[in-house]
């Protein structure tokens, strides 16, 4: 699904002089490479805020926590995403509210979140799913009006940009009051090992950010709040320097490979290509059809035998996961979730797929039969 040995190669003597020096100088954690990648991304973004931390778990534990929550108050996401949306909500002791998504774009519907507002909703969390923006326009006008917090999951997407109504151009991440993200490998901005980032334009929030991550200390030893521990490493900081600067690259070499996908697979009569927002551009983390009346494990398995490695991303909604069941909630009540959760697949999507490369694939893709 992904080239990573592929990307290194390219810039091998940047990465392993990045690794090397940090080496020599022994500063493993919260050393120079740290604050510096910090001082770059915040420039990337256009945010006064990045704040490193372990991963992009942590990185909405933090944000949440930051926020003041308290056990019981009502956060609002999609039930179409990864569980660590929705899990550290609940570890928190939080109330996961769970909503529908937009069948074109796969991201939170901002109608169903109207639905779901009650007098204990203090947050939504809009996940970016797959490369491409949420409807933040209608996302920041709900919270608004209803004095909510918004905190972005920008795992799938950092460096996608999000125009408003107004002709604005913002990158995601930095539209709700807190964005997050992961550098798991794989990511389209991915490090060596665990990483992720926090975001926010509120210098309040900042510090409460960076003093909840540090064992909730500002000052060394004089703990103010219950904390936790979650660094980003010097190492994967000096992985990430050197390949912040190719991001914008790969994300567009992702965008021609998807160009690519969808003009050679737009006939094929069983399956939907990806939908791209006219109001978002798309960094396809994740390149993900439709199907269409076919049994999409079959061609899974087909293409698997065929060399081809292709994912279900995700088979089952959050609503029916087991540690995730509600009384609230039953099958039927979230119709495009359950729908794509039935249908949807991925094929392999990266920034150093060749046109030979996808040829093959989408070759096997259209032998497939049912």
């Amino acid at each position: 699904m992904v080239d990573l040995l592929g990307q290194y190669s390219k810039i091998q003597k940047e990465v392993d002089q990045a690794i090397l020096d940090v080496v020599r100088s022994s500063a493993y954690i919260n050393g120079p490479e740290v604050k510096t990648f910090q001082k770059e991304l915040e420039d990337y973004l256009d945010v006064k805020h990045v704040i490193p931390c372990a991963n992009g778990t942590d990185a909405l534990q933090v944000a949440m926590m930051a926020l003041g929550l308290k056990p019981g108050d009502e956060v609002i996401t999609a039930s179409f995403t990864y569980v660590a949306t929705a899990e550290v909500i609940a570890l928190l002791q939080l109330t996961p509210v769970l909503v529908d998504v937009d069948p074109n774009t796969f991201n939170i519907d901002p109608e169903s979140i109207k639905k779901a507002i009650t007098p204990k909703t203090k947050a939504i969390v809009p996940v970016h799913l797959f490369g491409q923006s949420s409807n933040m326009d209608e996302v920041m006008k709900i919270a608004k009006e209803h004095n909510l917090f918004v905190i972005e999951d920008t795992a799938q997407a950092i460096g996608a940009e999000y125009t408003f109504n107004n002709g604005k151009t913002q990158k995601v991440g930095t539209i709700g009051d807190v964005g997050t993200t992961s550098f798991f490998p794989s990511k389209n901005l991915g490090c060596y090992g665990d990483g992720g980032a926090i975001f926010t334009n509120n210098d309040d929030i900042a510090k409460n950010i960076r003093m909840i991550a540090n064992h909730g200390q500002s000052v060394r030893y004089y703990h103010d709040v219950v904390g936790v521990n979650s660094r980003l490493d010097s190492i994967q900081a000096a992985v990430l320097r050197a390949k912040l600067p190719y991001l914008d690259t790969y994300n567009t070499h992702r965008r021609k490979a998807a160009d690519y996908y969808t003009k050679a697979l737009q006939s094929v009569e069983w399956l939907e290509t990806p939908v791209i927002d006219n109001q978002s551009t798309h960094v396809f983390h994740q390149y993900t059809l439709k199907t269409k009346g076919i049994d999409r494990f079959k061609l899974q398995e087909y293409l698997s035998d065929q060399g081809v490695p292709a994912m279900v991303y995700y088979p089952v909604p959050l609503h029916e996961q087991k540690a995730y069941k509600d009384d609230r909630y039953k099958k039927g009540d979230f119709p495009v979730t359950e729908q794509l959760c039935e249908t949807v697949i991925s094929l392999p999507m990266h920034s150093e797929l060749t046109t030979e490369i996808q040829d093959y694939i989408i070759e096997k893709v259209k032998s497939f039969n049912n």
